[in-house]
Formats: C-alpha cells, sequence, structure tokens
C-alpha cells in the first residue's frame, strides 16, 4: 500500500471510530443513522473514491441530516434532552461532514469535476463503481466492519427492549 495522505490518516482512525462511538444511546432513528452512513462508508472503504461515490455520500449525508433533525424534534417533544446528549447529536452531525470534507479535499480532482468545475488536473467527473485499485489494509476494513456490526448489535439490542418496555401493561 502506498504512505497514506494526512486525510486518509484523519478519516480511518479519527472521524470514522468517533463518529461509531457517537450515537448508541437511541434505537430506531439511530439504526436508520447508521445504515444511512453504512452505505457511504462501505463505498469508501471497497471502492475508488471518485464523482459517483463522493455523490453517493453527499446524499448519504443529507439523509443522515433529515433523520438527525427528525430524531431531535421527536425527541424534544418527548422527554428532555441533556446537554450531553445534545453534544452526542452535535458529533453525530459533524463526523460525517468532516469525513466528507476530507474525503473531497484528498480527492480533489473528482469533487470539483463533481461540482461542475474544472478538476484539478483536467479531468471529467467519474461516474463508475469500481473496487479500490489499491486496497485498504484488511485488517482496517474487517475491524471497521466488525465494529459497525457490534454498533449496529446495540442499536438493534436498544430496540428490542423498547418495543418489549412498549408491550409491558405497566407501561402503557
Amino acid at each position: 500500500m502506498h504512505a497514506p495522505v494526512p486525510e486518509t490518516i484523519l478519516l480511518m482512525f479519527g472521524v470514522l471510530p468517533l463518529w461509531l462511538m457517537a450515537g448508541v444511546p437511541e434505537s430506531l432513528l439511530h439504526l436508520l443513522m447508521l445504515a444511512e452512513m453504512a452505505i457511504a462508508v462501505l463505498a469508501v472503504l471497497w471502492l475508488e473514491i471518485n464523482a459517483a461515490v463522493l455523490a453517493l455520500c453527499i446524499v448519504a449525508f443529507l439523509a443522515h441530516e433529515i433523520t438527525v433533525y427528525a430524531d431531535l424534534r421527536w425527541s424534544a417533544g418527548q422527554r428532555q434532552i441533556t446537554p450531553l446528549e445534545q453534544m452526542i447529536h452535535s458529533l453525530q452531525e459533524i463526523m460525517p461532514l468532516v469525513g466528507l470534507a476530507l474525503l473531497a479535499s484528498s480527492h480533489w480532482d473528482q469533487a470539483s469535476a463533481l461540482a461542475g468545475l474544472t478538476g484539478a488536473g483536467g479531468e471529467e467527473a467519474s461516474w463508475s463503481f469500481t473496487l479500490k485499485r489499491v486496497a485498504l489494509p484488511g485488517e482496517y476494513i474487517a475491524s471497521a466492519v466488525l465494529v459497525g456490526a457490534a454498533l449496529a448489535a446495540c442499536y438493534v439490542e436498544e430496540l428490542w427492549r423498547c418495543m418489549k418496555a412498549r408491550a409491558t401493561p405497566t407501561h402503557r
């Protein structure tokens, strides 16, 4: 593997781990947020970064932001949102944006082409989904997928407990 650029290091060991740890307390909406961003993360892990992948990441980010808004809007009407929870939500919002910014800056030619600007090297936007020519380390991919799956299991377990509590007559 070639020497990673600083943005890649920040994405691999800063943004992704922090984002994965940000939202364990919530259930259904957080599971949806995880699924929305999992699409982008899996694409970035496996595919060459080009205009198509950047566009997919932008759509996933926008869907994630809409879900964050819906989550906060619903939660605020149900209970008090503590400062810690507000900070967790802030982290959930900013991590995908930071990741997208780092990704775009490290692939500026395709980001520019996606925006309709002349690419940094005069490149045209590439709209194909192609496996990476130089894969990320297998250990890193396996770790990211396993941590993501463990987090998804936490969300599913939380959802199961919430549904069980709702079905209990004392909670009606």
